[in-house]
């Protein structure tokens, strides 16, 4: 018969060894880097809401310098809207369609912003006005931060998307964590 001071000895390793066990076998990965994946796609949104914030104020600006221009405020304008009008949640970052759209949206808004750019060169008195000149400092360090965003969102969208496609975690997904499936992301820059 064993004795009791063994047994609880027993009992604890065997407590210690399971916990071991299943936190070394990688069954916390997939939340722990879901989680990752959410937490990198709210700093995209932000970086991209910091940028449609200033949509308004550099279209008031310009439009105070120059009348002709109209086609290419509205242009932006109408990017800007269509982005607020679509957001992308954390759950939904499995729906590739929609974050195809959204992904596009934000590109024609990118596009938007770059003809305007371009077209305000033709404006000298523009490009020296203060208001103007720190909104553009500003459209160029939240651009650096949405570059920045996708990159780390992009990461941790790969290290999730493989830890549910190889073993062990394609087992734990399968048996553990059924409504876990790949994220979308952003393709690599070119």
């Amino acid at each position: 018969m064993i004795s009791h001071h063994r047994q609880s000895k027993f009992a604890l390793l065997a407590i210690f060894l399971s916990t071991w066990l299943v936190s070394s076998c990688g069954i916390n990965n997939i939340p722990t880097y879901d989680e990752r994946v959410n937490g990198r796609w709210a700093d995209v949104q932000n970086q991209y809401k910091n940028r449609t914030d200033l949509i308004p104020d550099l279209v008031a600006t310009v439009k105070g310098f120059t009348e002709q221009e109209n086609d290419t405020l509205t242009q932006l304008t109408n990017a800007r809207t269509q982005i607020i009008q679509m957001s992308i949640s954390p759950d939904s970052l499995t729906d590739r369609g929609a974050f195809r759209q959204y992904q596009q949206n934000q590109e024609a808004l990118t596009s938007a912003l770059g003809h305007l750019m371009e077209v305000v060169k033709g404006y000298p008195d523009l490009n020296t006005n203060g208001n103007f000149l720190a909104l553009q400092q500003q459209l160029e360090s939240v651009e650096k931060g949405i570059a920045l965003a996708r990159r780390n969102y992009r990461s941790a969208v790969q290290k999730y998307n493989v830890e549910i496609r190889t073993l062990p975690g394609r087992w734990w997904v399968r048996f553990i964590y059924p409504d876990m499936k790949a994220k979308a992301s952003f393709p690599s820059p070119k």
